[in-house]
């Protein structure tokens, strides 16, 4: 009797929870049965024996069916290949750049040259002429919008009530959903969620270095509402709890599911507060909460503008540096007059290329597949929160995206 697509997505979760034995960060979150997870850490099961598991997984998966069983069983496919190169790499496989972004996360982002980038420093050079490099110029005008850390906390709680406020009017979500915020230190991101199942996440904020005032929308928006937490919140509700789809129960990072996940959390922020909104909100509301010059506002947020039109080169720098075409203090270089990082964010992001490797694909080309494909779904805002739900809530892959 050939095994069904749930006996399948079980296997896979138990896969999952085998990978995690050897690498503390793959499972991102877990909310299935606790004796899963007890039963993968008593076996530990070798490296080999996860690879053949893997490989009998796939050989069940069904060719046909209706378009649901297909979507699923490919996302499924996709997620156990992504899961073979991981074994592969944790067994000392040492992948390219593109490699194993194609085969962590389905996706392989374009390549630009440093006078690509340029182009678009020769504009901030413009919008903020003075002495010193560009990018001396942008820290130091950067520096007027730096929340103080004692109101970081109410202008964190703000612009995540905004982005809740804006999202329930799109989408419902339980009523006993709910979030804790916590600030933190010593790590190589600026935002973590943690979701923790049953529709609770813990947000984290990183404060290692200063957190400007743009930040608040963005992390807000993409850890909590109607990002990461909305995400998960969606696929507990609808997938695990309403179809039985066991598979969406665990979370592997470093996976195609991640692409997904980040792309759109980054999308959403656009599509929660377009520029004109985010604007009024960050000068009436943000601005004063942080004690903040809301005078400033529109020349940040043009300044903000153009630093996203470099988003693309963090994945450019990484490549280049774990393929080993940059030295560290080549990469730091252009990570600071190309990206236009200050040195501090420098290091931290070279330590996070350095520990997420091509991980870094997923926020830029990410949000430009996610927004890419929203916006096929229809023309107005209206039918782009609907397209959003329905990617945040389906089994679609980062290839289907490009359909």
């Amino acid at each position: 009797m050939p095994a069904s697509l749930a006996d399948i997505a079980e296997r896979y979760v138990h896969l999952v929870l085998a990978i995690g034995q050897h690498d503390a960060s793959y499972v991102d979150a877990y909310y299935g049965p606790p004796e899963w997870q007890t039963a993968a850490v008593a076996a530990r099961l070798p490296l080999a024996k996860i690879s053949q598991d893997i490989a009998a997984a796939l050989e069940l998966l069904p060719l046909s069916g209706d378009q649901e069983t297909q979507l699923r069983a490919a996302n499924l496919r996709t997620q156990l290949l992504a899961m073979q190169a991981r074994v592969a790499m944790l067994g000392g496989a040492k992948l390219p750049f593109d490699e194993e972004s194609a085969r962590l996360y389905d996706a392989v982002s374009p390549h630009h040259t440093r006078p690509w980038y340029e182009t678009i420093v020769a504009q901030v050079d413009h919008l903020l002429p003075g002495a010193g490099s560009v990018s001396e110029r942008v820290q130091a005008f950067r520096q007027q919008f730096i929340i103080p850390p004692e109101r970081l906390q109410d202008v964190m709680q703000a612009a995540i009530a905004t982005g809740r406020e804006r999202t329930l009017a799109r989408i419902a979500l339980p009523a006993e959903e709910d979030f804790v915020l916590e600030l933190v230190t010593d790590k190589p991101w600026s935002g973590y969620n943690w979701y923790k199942g049953n529709y609770q996440s813990v947000i984290q904020i990183n404060t290692d270095l200063p957190v400007h005032i743009d930040r608040a929308v963005d992390l807000g928006c993409h850890e909590a509402y109607p990002g990461h937490h909305v995400y998960n919140v969606l696929l507990e509700r609808d997938l695990v709890r309403g179809k039985g789809w066991v598979e969406y129960c665990v979370y592997p990072l470093y996976s195609p599911q991640s692409l997904i996940a980040e792309g759109t959390a980054n999308y959403g922020i656009e599509l929660c507060l377009n520029d004109e909104e985010r604007l009024a909100f960050e000068q009436q509301v943000l601005f004063p909460l942080a004690g903040l010059d809301a005078r400033l506002a529109p020349r940040y947020l043009a300044l903000n503008r153009l630093l996203a039109q470099l988003a693309y080169a963090d994945n450019d720098i990484a490549r280049q540096y774990l393929d080993g075409g940059l030295t560290r203090s080549e990469a730091l270089e252009w990570l600071i007059n190309v990206r236009l990082y200050p040195v501090e964010k420098a290091a931290q992001r070279l330590q996070f290329y350095d520990g997420m490797g091509a991980y870094v694909i997923n926020y830029n080309l990410g949000q430009d597949m996610a927004r890419a494909w929203v916006e096929r779904q229809g023309a107005t805002r209206a039918q782009h929160w609907a397209a959003f739900r329905a990617l945040m809530s389906s089994p679609r892959t980062p290839t289907a995206l490009l359909a």
